[in-house]
């Protein structure tokens, strides 16, 4: 926490996770940041703003990914299997009704 001051650790039903000390988890900022189809200081920028982040912790953020980026990778991964999983499952239900 030394090295990244705004990071705290949560735990929680699926372990430890890293997480910003007044916001969302760390994998959830990356995520959204890449989901911006931005790059640098723009993809920063609209984060923060779609968020309701400071540019101060989505800047935070990056910089714990930037050296754990294989934690983070393997949260947003789990994450994407875990949405696929229950969307089929409900399409399943919805055809069977």
């Amino acid at each position: 926490m030394e090295d990244h001051p705004g990071i705290l650790f949560r735990d929680g039903p699926t372990g430890r996770r890293a997480g910003l000390a007044a916001g969302p988890d760390v994998w959830e900022v990356i995520s959204a940041l890449r989901s911006t189809g931005l790059d640098g200081d723009e993809a920063v920028e609209a984060t923060a703003e779609w968020s309701g982040l400071t540019v101060r912790q989505v800047r935070d953020a990056v910089g714990y990914y930037s050296d754990y980026p294989a934690e983070i990778d393997e949260r947003i991964r789990r994450n994407v299997e875990e949405a696929d999983a229950a969307e089929r499952r409900w399409s399943e239900q919805s055809l069977t009704r």
